[in-house]
C-alpha cells in the first residue's frame, strides 16, 4: 500500500479519503534511532492515535527540537519543522495561531523540553495554548551520548557526573499543572496500547496537553531501563484516580518507589488562549488576505531582505 503522500505527490492536497490505516502515517526516512529504543514505541502510538482519530497528514503539523527524540517529524507523515535546541514550542505557538484548523502536536525529550526549553513550557502551560506536547523522558542527554538531564535520578553516575548527580530531579507532571496545563498525562513506551488513549486524549483536549512519556534509551541509561520500569508502572485508571482533583494528582505524580503512576493525571475545561483571541475569530490568519499592495508587500519584503 502506498501513503498518503506517495499517492498524492503534495501532502497539502485536498484529500478525499481518510487513511486506511496507521502504516499511512509512515514516513519516507526510516528511524535510525538505536536497536531497542522507547521512541519506537512513541512513534507507533502517535501514528494509531492520528489514524483511530481519523486525522489527515495534511491536517497534521510536528514541530521539534533537537536530540534523539526530536527527528521524530522525519519519521511520520504529515507536515513537519526541525527547530532549535528547546524552542519547538514557541515556534508551534505560531503555527497555531497562523492556522488554528492544524492539529499541532510538538515532540521533543526531557533535555529539549525540561532543561534547555524549561521556560517556554511554563508559558505555554499557563497560556493554555490548544496544541500537545509529547516528551520522550530517557532521563539522560542521549544525543550527546549521556550526560544527566533535568530528570536524572539523584547520585546518577554517567559522564558528566562520575561521582555522581548532585542536582535534584524536577517533576514534569507537578510542575506543568502547577503552571495550570489544562491536561497532564504520563505514558511508558513499552505501553503502546495505553499510550495511544493517552495521544488521542490530549490531541482532543481543547488547551494544552503534556503527555510525558518514560521511553528508555538502552545505550546510555542503564538505571532506568525497561527492567526499571516494567514492574513499577501502574495505571491511574486502574486505581480510579480523579483527574479533576489536582492535589491528588500531584500527590500520584510525586510518588517514585516500588509504584511510578502513569496515566491521565490531571484534566480541567478552561478556554485555551486562542478560543479567548479575537482576532483569531474566523477563518485562519494563514488562509486571510494581507490587507496590503502588491507594492506595499515588496517593500516590506525588500528591507527586511
Amino acid at each position: 500500500m502506498t501513503t498518503v503522500l506517495e499517492r498524492d505527490g503534495l501532502l497539502g492536497a485536498e484529500l478525499d479519503r481518510t487513511p486506511e490505516a496507521a502504516k499511512d502515517y509512515k514516513g519516507k526516512v526510516a528511524p535510525d534511532w538505536c536497536p531497542g529504543c522507547g521512541d519506537f514505541g512513541v512513534l507507533n502510538a502517535l501514528q494509531r492515535a492520528l489514524f483511530e482519530l481519523g486525522r489527515q497528514p495534511h491536517e497534521v503539523l510536528m514541530v521539534s527540537g533537537i536530540g534523539c527524540s526530536s527527528n521524530l517529524p522525519g519519521y511520520i507523515n504529515a507536515y513537519g519543522m526541525h527547530t532549535l535546541h528547546g524552542r519547538s514550542l514557541p515556534v508551534a505557538t505560531g503555527a497555531k495561531m497562523a492556522n488554528h484548523e492544524l492539529t499541532v502536536i510538538a515532540t521533543g525529550g526531557d533535555g529539549d523540553g525540561y532543561g534547555i526549553g524549561g521556560n517556554h513550557l511554563a508559558h505555554i502551560a499557563r497560556r493554555n495554548v490548544d496544541l500537545t506536547y509529547l516528551v520522550m523522558n530517557n532521563q539522560i542527554y542521549g544525543l550527546t551520548t549521556g550526560q544527566i538531564s533535568p530528570t536524572s535520578r539523584l547520585d546518577m553516575k554517567t559522564k558528566s557526573t562520575p561521582f555522581g548527580n548532585l542536582e535534584l530531579p524536577i517533576n514534569p507532571i507537578t510542575s506543568t499543572i502547577m503552571n495550570g496545563a489544562s491536561y497532564v498525562a504520563r505514558g511508558y513506551s513499552a505501553d503502546v496500547k495505553h499510550l495511544t488513549q493517552l495521544i488521542k486524549g490530549g490531541i482532543e483536549h481543547e488547551g494544552f496537553s503534556l503527555i510525558d512519556v518514560f521511553s528508555p534509551c538502552v545505550t546510555f541509561n542503564h538505571d532506568n531501563d525497561f527492567a526499571f520500569f516494567k514492574p513499577r508502572v501502574k495505571k491511574l485508571e486502574d486505581a480510579g484516580h480523579d483527574p479533576t482533583d489536582w492535589k491528588a494528582a500531584c500527590e500520584k505524580a510525586m510518588e517514585w518507589g516500588d509504584t511510578i503512576w502513569t496515566g491521565l493525571f490531571h484534566k480541567t475545561d478552561r478556554p485555551s488562549i486562542d478560543s479567548l483571541e479575537p482576532v483569531l475569530e474566523g477563518p485562519p490568519l494563514a488562509r486571510r488576505p494581507l490587507g496590503l499592495s502588491d507594492e506595499q508587500a515588496k517593500g516590506i519584503l525588500s528591507k527586511m531582505m
